[in-house]
């Protein structure tokens, strides 16, 4: 029978004595990892020196990515830290490479960007305060096709990309037009999508789409109220269209 194989790791704390041995994020049973903590409890079951290892993935060869989150933490204080904007201070402070407090610094950023208040809400009464909500879409050189979802008092409670198409094409799905609006209990649902020629005139799939996603609304209860076609030199409704043709 052949040997087993032993392998032997020499990491040793450099402040202690050489022969103790550096605990390791690998060494720790699968359930207290970070990353599969993370996974299968979700990020509010993580400390946040355990949060910040997963951001910074690995340490370096004298300090475990998890030890190295931990005295970061307790030498800068976790309020210090949330409130710190300049990570060349962040490194110098608490000794770790510019680059994972570069990595703590933003992520820091984009909490605080995603979590801050909400403005005053948008409300879209009509075509004109519609197309005036949207117009920065008229100077994108490919179709887009966007969504915004109102709530009973017409505020826009979310607004998405549904799709990017060429310069001539946009494929548009009823259900992933309204998938959004279900989720977050809109009402009712605006569309848009530019041409980048310039013209204003609708095709007939702009119509035809029209209508079909008007029949897909009355059968969701979620009311399509418009469609507009965007471009540099203004706007038209396809609703107008629509009205035309019936009439």
């Amino acid at each position: 029978m052949s040997p087993t194989y032993t392998l032997t790791d020499h990491d040793i704390i450099t402040h202690a004595a050489p022969s103790r041995y550096v605990l390791r994020v690998k060494d720790l049973p699968d359930a207290d990892k970070p990353r599969e903590k993370l996974t299968k409890l979700g990020a509010t079951n993580l400390s946040v020196a355990e949060l910040v290892s997963v951001i910074w993935g690995i340490g370096n060869k004298n300090e475990d990515v998890l030890a190295m989150a931990q005295r970061a933490l307790k030498e800068y204080g976790e309020k210090t830290l949330l409130n710190e904007t300049n990570p060349a201070r962040l490194a110098a402070a608490t000794d770790i490479p510019l680059l994972k407090a570069c990595q703590v610094v933003a992520a820091l950023e984009l909490g605080k960007r995603f979590n801050a208040p909400p403005g005053r809400p948008t409300r879209l009464h009509n075509a004109r305060q519609t197309y005036t909500y949207l117009k920065p879409m008229a100077t994108h050189h490919k179709e887009q096709l966007r969504g915004l979802y109102l709530n009973s008092r017409y505020q826009v409670i979310y607004d998405e990309i549904i799709s990017v198409g060429s310069l001539t094409s946009n494929i548009i799905h009823p259900r992933e037009v309204f998938q959004p609006g279900i989720e977050r209990g809109a009402v009712a649902i605006i569309i848009a999508h530019n041409h980048p020629s310039g013209s204003l005139e609708p095709t007939l799939a702009d119509v035809e789409v029209t209508s079909q996603l008007v029949s897909a609304g009355r059968i969701l209860g979620i009311d399509l109220i418009d469609h507009l076609i965007i471009t540099t030199g203004g706007y038209v409704s396809l609703m107008d269209c629509l009205a035309d043709i019936d009439t």
